[in-house]
């Protein structure tokens, strides 16, 4: 029986998300045999986590699926046990990256990782708790329904299963290590407003995330489909093609990895930034190994803490800040790009040893792109008056801080990324 990890990282409440994906984990485990380790990482508050183990505790008991729904401390607890067990130098720092105070996306999908090796599963599902399943003719849309089959198999075996193949022939003997799709709804990344208030602004805003040397029609192209998922049409049938997934068209919310993926590589740990999660796709997609790329997409909404008062700035603040690691995003990625296969060993796994030398040497970048950044950010949101304006006078205190925290974020991803074959080992036993 395939043993897999379907995955919910929380720090708000969700008690409906929870219910759902269970759902999905007993129409996995009924329809595909699967044994299934719904696995609930939750940050919340305190009146929050008893709501969510309220309603853990009254899910219909399903053969085959195991519910973990594990608070901070019992995560700090497995952690603090698998560092020690790893035996590595600095272990206050290694526990700070994977379970860091502050908001981070990376790092939570990486103590997930950690607990899927635990569990000894053979992939990880991930999906947020602000965005719901679709509902076609009476039934909820799930995405494992396309994510199960053919994960950690040879594409050859796959292309029988799919709608379509896209692949060059000497890919096919390579194993399948994403499946996944994107979202319907609202802007991934809450910036609707600024589209609303001045397209102009939004443009020059959004452009940002491209590397500074595009010409203004790529740097269009990309602020068009910049953060849209699959739009806004409903599910009507089922669609997969078994392809190289581009990142543009898979969120984090929708996504499922083979383990010789991530127990290879972690995701950035960087805190109060958005975005952080995305690496494995470009590396995915880099690298040539295939993926299945389907039309399950999850509804996506906005939780209202980010509009409010305090959670407008720090959520500004994540966008500019995820702005600002493109620098060395772009750097890895088109290097990445370059070397193609070459990232990968002989038996098409990943190449750990590769990935770090090439964060630490986009380390030392030179800030003068991200200065330029700073500048057009600071402008377009003082052109927008109001918060937008307040936001920047704050910004424009925070600059160096911000400058040093991106640089600082990547020294850190190399850091936890050189040991974490170590770790994976360590949470395995």
């Amino acid at each position: 029986m395939n043993r897999v990890c379907l995955c919910l990282p929380t720090n708000r409440a969700c008690s409906a998300a929870i219910a759902a994906l269970h759902t999905e984990a007993a129409y996995a485990t009924d329809r595909f045999g699967a044994d299934v380790q719904l696995l609930i990482l939750d940050s919340s508050e305190a009146r929050t986590r008893a709501e969510h183990a309220r309603t853990v505790a009254a899910l219909r008991p399903v053969p085959h699926v195991t519910v973990h729904h594990l608070d901070e401390y019992a995560q700090r607890i497995f952690l603090l046990r698998t560092i020690e067990r790893a035996g590595l130098p600095d272990p206050d720092r290694l526990l700070h990256l994977m379970l860091p105070p502050a908001v981070s996306y990376g790092a939570c999908t990486n103590r997930a990782f950690l607990l899927a090796a635990a569990l000894g599963c053979a992939s990880l599902h991930r999906r947020d708790s602000d965005s719901t399943y679709q509902l076609h003719a009476g039934q909820l849309v799930f995405p494992v329904h396309h994510e199960l089959p053919y994960l950690g198999r040879p594409a050859t075996e796959a292309a029988g299963g799919v709608t379509r193949t896209d692949l060059t022939p000497e890919l096919l003997h390579r194993p399948v290590s994403l499946a996944g799709a994107s979202f319907i709804g609202e802007l991934s990344v809450d910036i609707g407003e600024i589209r609303r208030l001045d397209e102009d602004v939004y443009y020059d805003v959004v452009s940002l995330w491209a590397p500074a040397d595009w010409p203004e029609d790529l740097k269009r192209d990309l602020v068009e489909e910049s953060f849209t998922g699959a739009g806004t049409a409903p599910f009507t049938g089922d669609h997969s093609t078994l392809t190289l997934v581009d990142p543009m068209r898979v969120d984090m919310c929708n996504i499922a990895f083979d383990r010789t993926v991530y127990e290879r590589i972690p995701l950035p740990p960087a805190t109060d930034t958005i975005g952080s999660d995305y690496f494995l796709l470009h590396l995915i997609h880099d690298a040539r190994l295939p993926g299945i790329l389907h039309n399950r997409h999850i509804a996506n909404f906005h939780t209202p803490e980010r509009r409010t008062d305090t959670g407008f700035p720090a959520y500004q603040r994540r966008f500019v800040k995820f702005l600002l690691s493109m620098l060395y995003f772009h750097d890895v990625y088109d290097r990445m790009e370059a070397e193609g296969a070459g990232l990968l060993d002989e038996r098409h796994r990943v190449r750990a040893d590769r990935i770090v030398e090439l964060l630490r040497e986009s380390k030392d970048l030179d800030r003068t792109e991200n200065i330029w950044r700073l500048d057009r950010v600071d402008m377009a949101y003082r052109k927008l008056g109001g918060r937008y304006a307040t936001f920047a006078d704050r910004l424009a205190e925070e600059r160096n801080r911000l400058l040093d925290e991106v640089e600082a974020d990547i020294e850190d991803y190399a850091y936890l990324a050189q040991a974490w074959p170590a770790l994976i080992e360590a949470a395995r036993t």
